[in-house]
């Protein structure tokens, strides 16, 4: 089988252990979703270690995103949708009647492909989440909104701005003001829908670099239809096509050893 093009180097800071010896922190078993009559993912069999990025890739269409939205249950929001199988946080089915989904919300956040900022101050920006959790102390907050900006990378930028609107900031700030956001309430899970994918080769650079930061605390999944991402940022990586996962593994195997001829041929650009 061909090597696909993507350069050794990217892996040197990544490990080559078997998934089987991490923590899990998510997991599908033979799940499925239809939107009505349409399918859209077919029987996922699917173990996402914990504090490591893992990556789906595949092209448009073939359920990278639907699979995302399925893990905090944002799937919710939309009528006619029908599931099989489970989906579980560190072993509890996140589809059952007695789960609570504002806190499955709030152990996994979400930030999606264009920077959605509220219209207020930087500051309340980062503690709306903190205030809705009841946290009314003060200096609680006032940590804790640092705190999420120091670990988003943005302090150093909008520290002595806070009260100005989150809208002054570019974009790129933007994108990392609502990861700080989601981190405030300090989930368990942090869902990426292509995160960079509006953004400039700089921001966009920030946003990778603070992947390999925040996956030291957090359990990352990353939506990219950037290979070279996903070679950059992630630990292991999923690669889906038509609903249906095609392989999954560590990403140094994947892109430099693929097992299945499917996977070959989207990585080497045979389709996609």
């Amino acid at each position: 089988m061909a090597t696909p093009n993507i350069s050794s180097d990217l892996f040197q800071n990544q490990p080559s252990r078997s998934i089987d010896q991490e923590d899990i922190c998510i997991t599908c078993e033979d799940f499925s979703l239809s939107y009505g009559t349409k399918q859209a993912l077919f029987d996922i069999n699917l173990k996402i270690p914990t504090n490591r990025a893992t990556a789906f890739i595949g092209p448009s269409g073939c359920g990278k995103s639907t699979l995302l939205r399925c893990m905090n249950r944002m799937n919710d929001l939309i009528d006619g949708i029908n599931i099989s199988g489970q989906m579980k946080l560190h072993g509890q089915d996140i589809n059952t009647r007695d789960v609570n989904v504002t806190e499955l919300r709030q152990q996994v956040g979400m930030v999606f492909q264009k920077p959605n900022p509220f219209p207020k101050t930087i500051f309340e920006n980062v503690a709306y989440g903190l205030r809705l959790q009841g946290i009314t102390n003060r200096t609680e907050i006032e940590d804790r909104v640092e705190w999420s900006l120091v670990n988003s990378a943005l302090w150093g930028e909008v520290g002595d701005r806070l009260q100005d609107n989150a809208f002054s900031l570019s974009g790129g700030q933007q994108q990392r003001l609502v990861i700080a956001r989601a981190i405030a309430v300090r989930p368990q899970v942090l869902l990426l829908d292509e995160p960079a994918s509006a953004l400039d080769p700089i921001s966009t650079l920030k946003i990778e670099e603070l992947i390999a930061e925040l996956k030291s605390q957090y359990t990352v999944v990353i939506v990219t239809h950037n290979m070279q991402q996903a070679a950059r940022v992630s630990d292991y990586t999923a690669f889906l096509y038509l609903g249906k996962l095609i392989e999954f593994g560590p990403t140094n195997v994947l892109f430099t050893a693929p097992g299945e001829r499917q996977t070959e041929d989207y990585i080497t650009g045979r389709y996609g």
